[in-house]
């Protein structure tokens, strides 16, 4: 019981931490290539940043076009063989929504419907428990914009409404609020 504790709180904090942290590595990793690059003369404080949001439009329209997506796929069939490495590559993935099927952190996609106002709510199955007509899926139902701060759900499997949406589809709409 204190293992799946800690193991659950490690991974709640591991994605909240990964888009503050990932942002602020990567701001302070270009600002430290840049600098040595450029004159001080020359040099702007925060150019890094500038550098930063130029990469990362660069990367998104290279991904985005047909040779990047094949290219893209090459890339990450690579990392993910990676000894030792390709371990933390998939992991990551995963918590980031990009793995789906039973293998994967998040299976699927669906909408659970909140008795109280009869809205709907994104859920996200983590897996399941029963048999036969006793079906249980254990969904998690993410905060927006924290999505770490979300709840377990333990619903009989005909509460649960499919949707077509992909994973890393809904966490965007998740942290964007709905902007994705």
């Amino acid at each position: 019981m204190a293992s799946r504790h800690v193991s659950r709180c490690l991974l709640a904090g591991l994605v909240a931490a990964l888009p503050v942290g990932g942002t602020i590595l990567i701001v302070a990793l270009a600002e430290g290539f840049l600098r040595p690059l450029l004159p001080s003369a020359i040099y702007i404080p925060g150019a890094g940043l500038l550098t930063v949001v130029v990469l990362l439009y660069l990367l998104g329209l290279a991904v985005t076009s047909f040779f990047g997506r094949w290219l893209w796929t090459r890339v990450d069939s690579f990392l993910s063989r990676l000894p030792a490495l390709g371990g933390i590559y998939r992991t990551i993935k995963q918590v980031l929504g990009y793995g789906e099927g039973s293998g994967a952190l998040f299976q699927r996609v669906v909408l659970v419907p909140d008795d109280a106002t009869g809205a709907r709510e994104v859920g996200l199955v983590t897996g399941s428990v029963g048999e036969g007509g006793d079906m249980r899926l254990l969904v998690f139902v993410p905060g927006s914009p924290n999505p770490s701060q979300g709840r377990l759900l333990l619903l009989p499997e005909g509460r649960a409404i499919g949707t077509d949406w992909k994973v890393d589809r809904a966490l965007k709409a998740l942290f964007s609020l709905g902007k994705a």
